[in-house]
């Protein structure tokens, strides 16, 4: 793997990040493309995410991608929890 990227997102709460963990774990398990891999950990209330890909093309649609699934799946937990 030649491009590397490490990004720290901050959780409100713990249910939160166990819910995106919970939703993205079968992305993780079987990857879309060849060129990159992702990486998703928990420290804390830190989702820890590491891409690794082949080029910096990868690396960038790899990281876009599970950062819109991200904000995605907090948008739906911001609808469901909302009175």
């Amino acid at each position: 793997m030649k491009a590397k990227a490490t990004v720290k997102l901050k959780f409100p709460s713990a249910r939160q990040l166990e819910m995106v963990l919970t939703s993205l774990k079968p992305e993780t398990s079987t990857p879309s493309s060849h060129r990159a891999r992702i990486t998703l950990k928990k420290d804390d209330k830190l989702l820890v995410l590491t891409a690794e890909a082949n080029d910096t093309v990868a690396l960038r649609a790899s990281l876009n991608a599970y950062l819109r699934w991200i904000n995605s799946i907090l948008k739906v937990l911001e609808v469901l929890e909302a009175p």
